[in-house]
């Protein structure tokens, strides 16, 4: 449902996880280290079409068939590939407005809020623009005409939706929403929560690439290492540690296609009807919650280097390390505080 990164995690020794959106820049590694008299637990399984791993420290407290109640209740509410889940009933065009439940009606206020805050480019409502460029359910397609862009344009943006309390209802008929670009953050934000509920004081949770901390390994902090484009790093790894916070990853290596002779991604200009132009090739964000490093990530993608820079350093307990590719070459920029987090 919500997958993105490739991704491998250490426990000891190396373990492959699976693979998410083939082709992504980098790859996340979870260094765990030796433990010292503190027992750990590891919980993994699938959920939301990827995979999920979860390492705590301590008493055993929690079970994978906990994580995987909470998922599944997850996955009713806003799984676009549960026929039965709310946003897909939401989405039938003869439906004009739903219930939500908590956690979906959570995500849309979020959604509201980042739509705001990012000039309207963060849009739930892209869903019809990402299927006609061929990256929905149905795979590949034709180049859509300029008629067939500016048709689905007019069923694209946030304030064709309206939500009262509970009821999230349709301005405009045939509106639909995709909540991939945030959903999967929050679902790692709730998993947190269930483990802190639950009395678990030091833990990891990634979920399809997105990471939530709490607390450290009984060695020390928990560190992520991300892949740096070998020619600037000459294969060295930059090492991120994380203390009570997130990090997520957004690239355009994720999903993308050749049209026309050019690669594009699946990443859209809600403004334009057109996929993302961009000379950012990926975006690493650390938050303080996973929902909002998920839906940043992908604003990020939308903007320069210079502008995603000084958007993060506007904002507090928002960093970004950025890739990007100008004048044939890999560069690398990050937000002033993002050195506070290498390791």
């Amino acid at each position: 449902m919500f997958a993105r990164a490739i991704q491998r995690m250490l426990f000891g020794s190396p373990t492959s996880v699976g693979m998410f959106r083939c082709g992504f820049l980098f790859c996340f590694f979870l260094l765990t280290g030796f433990l010292y008299g503190q027992e750990s637990h590891v919980l993994s399984g699938r959920a939301q079409g990827t995979t999920y791993q979860i390492k705590y420290y301590g008493e055993e407290r929690v079970s994978k068939q906990e994580i995987d109640s909470v998922l599944k209740v997850i996955d009713q509410s806003m799984s676009l590939y549960d026929a039965n889940s709310i946003i897909c009933q939401f989405n039938d065009p003869n439906v004009s407005e739903v219930t939500m439940d908590d956690h979906m009606a959570k995500v849309v206020q979020a959604s509201w809020k980042t739509y705001q805050d990012t000039r309207g480019y963060f849009d739930i409502t892209v869903y019809p623009l990402v299927k006609i460029w061929g990256f929905g359910a149905d795979g590949a397609k034709n180049v859509p005409s300029q008629e067939v862009i500016d048709s689905v344009r007019q069923i694209i943006g946030m304030k064709k939706l309206e939500v009262k309390g509970n009821r999230l209802a349709k301005r405009v008929r045939n509106v639909s929403i995709d909540l991939n670009g945030i959903a999967q953050g929050y679902s790692v934000d709730v998993l947190a929560s269930h483990l802190t509920s639950r009395g678990v004081k030091d833990f990891l949770v990634e979920l399809g690439g997105e990471i939530r901390s709490f607390g450290s390994k009984p060695d020390g902090p928990f560190v992520v290492e991300l892949y740096r484009p070998t020619h600037i790093a000459k294969g060295e790894m930059l090492r991120v540690k994380l203390n009570d916070n997130a990090i997520t990853s957004s690239g355009v290596y994720e999903q993308q296609r050749k049209v026309n002779g050019k690669m594009i991604s699946h990443h859209m200009n809600p403004l334009t009807g057109q996929p993302l132009q961009s000379t950012i090739v990926s975006a690493t964000v650390i938050a303080k919650t996973a929902m909002e490093a998920d839906a940043l990530d992908n604003y990020f993608m939308s903007l320069t280097p210079k502008e995603a820079i000084r958007f993060a350093n506007k904002r507090q307990d928002v960093e970004v390390y950025i890739v990007c590719f100008e004048d044939n070459t890999f560069k690398e920029l990050q937000s002033s505080g993002f050195n506070n987090y290498i390791y």
